[in-house]
């Protein structure tokens, strides 16, 4: 392995750098996106017990907003359960934004080593190539064993991009399609809580809007 990376030559260095790179991501999201980590089995089912209990004081929201991402969500969703459903729905989506944009952190840097490391490979190659080209200019074709050995030694680069990149891009698409899974489950759990509190409380109040000329300070109830 030792005398690859030498035969690449220097163009191997910045490749290197980039399989730490993905490596360290790659151990980094698998620890962060584990599904007892996200989310964690029979949370959903608890939460909505304590709904259907009245067990909503603060202490208990809170503590379910720091278990897991699945528990900030449904703690977004208790905070405004006085308000009407679309509210709820919208709080829900806004959370869930900032929680899929944490769940994907570092996922943009994965799929731009996926897609750099064949291209380092091949400049790799392009530099080997024109290092020995340039030699047969000086010294002439030589020995065509001699050839063929500095052929191989380009293409070490390239071989070493790839090596690189494939990694780099099924774990990228696996991942993403992971989070996919995982917003779809907390999007069931947050329906159901929904649901649970509607039965809890009755009908919920009417959506408010604002009467004209009260700039937002006296809400006038819809329907009336």
């Amino acid at each position: 392995m030792l005398e690859l990376v030498k035969a690449g030559g220097w163009p191997m260095i910045p490749l290197l750098m980039l399989s730490a790179l993905a490596l360290a991501i790659i151990v980094e999201r698998a620890w962060t996106l584990r599904r007892a980590t996200v989310l964690p089995p029979g949370l959903g089912k608890e939460v909505r017990a304590w709904a259907g209990r009245g067990k909503l004081d603060p202490a208990h929201i809170e503590s379910l907003r720091a278990t897991s991402p699945l528990g900030e969500l449904l703690a977004a969703a208790l905070d405004v359960r006085n308000r009407p459903r679309d509210q709820i729905r919208e709080r829900i989506e806004d959370v869930g934004r900032h929680l899929v944009h944490r769940m994907e952190k570092f996922l943009n840097t994965l799929g731009t080593i996926s897609a750099a490391g064949p291209l380092l490979g091949l400049f790799g190659t392009v530099v080997g190539m024109i290092q020995m080209f340039l030699g047969i200019l000086d010294s002439g074709i030589g020995d065509v064993n001699q050839l063929a050995g500095g052929i191989g030694k380009a293409l070490v680069c390239t071989a070493a991009g790839m090596i690189v990149a494939i990694p780099a891009l099924i774990a990228h698409r696996w991942f993403r399609g992971r989070i996919a899974e995982y917003i779809v489950a907390m999007e069931h759990e947050a329906i159901q809580l929904i649901d649970t509190l509607d039965a809890s409380s009755g009908l919920r109040p009417a959506a408010v809007k604002v009467a004209p000329g009260t700039h937002g300070i006296t809400p006038a109830v819809s329907g009336t």
